[in-house]
């Protein structure tokens, strides 16, 4: 039951992002510390929510994986993306794909098409296209990682560079017009910058709060690529770099 319009807000802050500290509620509803505590007992006591140390979490969200978390945040973004981008590619094709959320929702968007060859280190992506409409799936070898159910390593980067496809699409965790494509793990990185060297057509997708962001690792610069598709235009310093490397920026749109 919600029992005010605040009650109703932190529900909703609640169902994007699974869980939130006391803190970040204070903040961002701009009330105190223990105004929200108050706010939060009603629905903690019917079960609405689950109070942890120094947090509270939707019920059916709390050990959620990662990876599901993260495929609820920005989702209709990521849905237009991949809508646009699965437009372009025809049956027949062969298509690479990393491990991500966007590429995720393109695995999704390409359940339509017919007789795909499909290159990728996605557990998920490869349950979601192997066995259907005449497709083959070729899913990289090593070490699934427990949040994403993707393969990394040495083993998974030597097995994608045997291919060479139609279509190489990675997802990206941040873009910045000095840095160029960054990541946050080394692993995902390295395999990402393999995939984009296997394809006549190599695409970036990601939505636009990745822009203005730097990761920990390098994937490449603006010229390691080919073509961007987003959800919004970058900012000018962003538009300005890909226009000089010659990479083609397309923006989907609902």
């Amino acid at each position: 039951m919600i029992h005010s319009k605040r009650h109703g807000e932190i529900l909703r802050l609640l169902n994007e992002e699974g869980t939130i500290t006391i803190a970040s509620l204070a903040e961002r509803l701009g009330v105190s510390l223990e105004t929200v505590r108050r706010d939060v007992k009603p629905l903690a006591d019917d079960g609405s929510v689950l109070k942890m140390h120094g947090a509270v979490g939707l019920a059916s969200m709390v050990g959620e994986a990662p990876f599901e978390r993260r495929m609820r945040e920005n989702a209709e973004a990521k849905r237009l993306i991949a809508r646009m981008v699965a437009a372009t590619i025809r049956d027949g094709e062969a298509i690479m794909l990393d491990t991500g959320t966007t590429t995720s929702f393109l695995a999704r968007e390409l359940l339509g098409h017919r007789r795909l060859t499909v290159v990728t280190n996605s557990s998920d992506i490869a349950r979601t296209l192997a066995t259907v409409n005449g497709n083959k799936v070729y899913m990289a070898g090593g070490e699934l990682r427990s949040d994403s159910g993707a393969a990394f390593g040495i083993t998974a980067i030597e097995f994608v560079s045997r291919f060479s496809v139609d279509h190489a699409v990675i997802s990206i965790g941040a873009v910045d017009a000095s840095a160029g494509l960054t990541d946050y793990e080394l692993e995902e990185a390295e395999f990402a910058r393999m995939v984009l060297s296997r394809g006549q057509r190599s695409l970036v997708v990601t939505d636009h709060t990745k822009f203005g962001r730097q990761g920990l690792v390098r994937v490449c610069g603006f010229d390691g690529f080919s073509e961007l598709a987003t959800d919004q235009s970058p900012p000018p310093d962003i538009t300005a770099a890909l226009s000089q490397a010659g990479a083609r920026l397309t923006i989907a749109t609902a």
